[in-house]
Parts: C-alpha cells; structure tokens; sequence
C-alpha cells in the first residue's frame, strides 16, 4: 500500500511537471476587453445591415445587393428573372 501512494505521488508530480512545460509562457499582457477601451471602441465600425435576395433567398451585405422592384437581390439575373415574373 506504501508503495501504491509513493508511485501516484511521483506520478502526480511528473504529470504536473510535463503539464508546465508543455504550456507556453505569456510574454504579453492578456487583451483588455472590448469595452474597457474606449478609443478602440471608437474605431471599430458598425455591423453592416445583411438583407436576403428576393430570388433565391442568400444573405448578403446591404453594400452588395442590388436593388429592385420587389426586393434586395444578390445578382443581375435573379433580378431581371424576378422582374419578369412581376410583369
């Protein structure tokens, strides 16, 4: 039994020694977060507003889409293809 506990005590120490070297050491500070800093806050910009294509239903940026009778629409063809079927 005595050397049960010898043998998981040096197996808990290696373990804990292995675990400490295998981990890098941080050389810089960890990151402030988002709202701690002001001026970063500042600089990041704004979510732009997503939109669905009318056609065929894709996400996409409001800056790619392109506007249409019936919609938002994420390419040329779907909108002339939408617009036909309006007419």
């Amino acid at each position: 039994m005595k050397l049960l506990f010898w043998v998981l005590v040096l197996a808990l120490f290696f373990f804990v020694l292995g675990f400490k070297r295998g981990r890098p050491e941080r050389s810089t500070p960890p990151p402030t977060p988002r709202s701690a800093t002001p001026a970063a806050a500042a600089a990041e910009p704004e979510p732009e507003r997503m939109v669905d294509c009318a056609e065929c239903g894709t996400h996409l940026p409001v800056s790619e889409a392109l506007p249409g009778r019936g919609g938002h629409f994420c390419c040329a063809e779907h909108r002339s293809r939408f617009e036909a079927r309006l007419t």
